[in-house]
C-alpha cells in the first residue's frame, strides 16, 4: 500500500469524512414518509462510518495541524 504524505492522508479522510456526514444529515430530507425512529437510526448507522474516518484523520493530523500555531502573538 503506498504512503501518503501527513497533509495528504488527513485532508482526504476529513473529506471522504464529510461526505459520509452529508449524507447522514441531509439524505434524511428525501424521505419525509420514513417514520423519525428509522430515519434516526439510519442516520446514526451513516454517521459511524464517518467517525471511522474522521477520528484516525483528526490523530494523524493532530501533530502536523494545529491552530494555536497560527494565532498572531
Amino acid at each position: 500500500m503506498p504512503q501518503f504524505s501527513v497533509p495528504v492522508t488527513t485532508i482526504g479522510l476529513l473529506i471522504l469524512s464529510n461526505i459520509f456526514m452529508t449524507f447522514a444529515w441531509y439524505g434524511h430530507l428525501k424521505f419525509k414518509t420514513a417514520p423519525l425512529v428509522t430515519v434516526i437510526f439510519i442516520s446514526w448507522g451513516i454517521a459511524f462510518f464517518e467517525y471511522l474516518l474522521q477520528v484516525p484523520a483528526n490523530r494523524i493530523g493532530h501533530g502536523h495541524f494545529s491552530a494555536a500555531d497560527r494565532l498572531p502573538s
